[in-house]
């Protein structure tokens, strides 16, 4: 129970991190796709990808190879981190939409051809430029927190701060 637990905190932060990510996505979506019929994801399809992607993010900090530059400044971290996680959104991102053209054809090829046939390529990289800037914030964030501290950034982040020294 006490691991559970462990694992649940852990789960949390990169979790909720993409709930919200991926809302921003959605919601730009939504305006990018006004009036063109395409209905955009529901909030619990959304909450199932920032739950796949927050499980995702825990499975490779357990990778050996995904803190490469232990000894570096931290921009090497984060953007090897956020190359690794930002295969990983495309990948997703792709799949997705995928999945739906998979469907309408009844087969994965016929749906592979439809969709890389009818996929507007601008939103796409536009959804995918999004989701490389706030996965780079991410990455950002959790290198800063591990390398300060938790308990430093949080007080950092919501007082009290410590008294200034002279």
């Amino acid at each position: 129970m006490t691991k559970l637990k462990e694992e649940f905190f852990k789960l949390l932060p990169p979790t909720i991190f993409f709930f919200v990510a991926l809302h921003i996505v959605t919601f730009i979506r939504v305006l990018m796709l006004k009036g063109t019929g395409i209905s955009p994801l529901s909030s619990v399809s959304i909450a199932v990808a920032a739950l796949i992607l927050g499980k995702a993010v825990l499975l490779a900090d357990m990778l050996p190879m995904i803190n490469r530059f232990p000894n570096k400044p931290l921009i090497y971290n984060v953007a090897w981190k956020t190359l690794i996680y930002l295969l990983m959104a495309t990948l997703i991102h792709y799949v997705e939409r995928l999945i739906d053209f998979w469907r309408q054809t009844g087969g994965f090829v016929a749906g592979n051809r439809k969709l890389l046939a009818e996929i507007v390529w601008p939103h796409f990289w536009a959804v995918q430029i999004i989701l490389f800037v706030l996965i780079a914030m991410y990455c950002m964030m959790h290198e800063l927190v591990r390398v300060i501290g938790k308990e430093k950034v949080i007080r950092i982040f919501f007082g009290p701060m410590p008294a200034p020294e002279v």
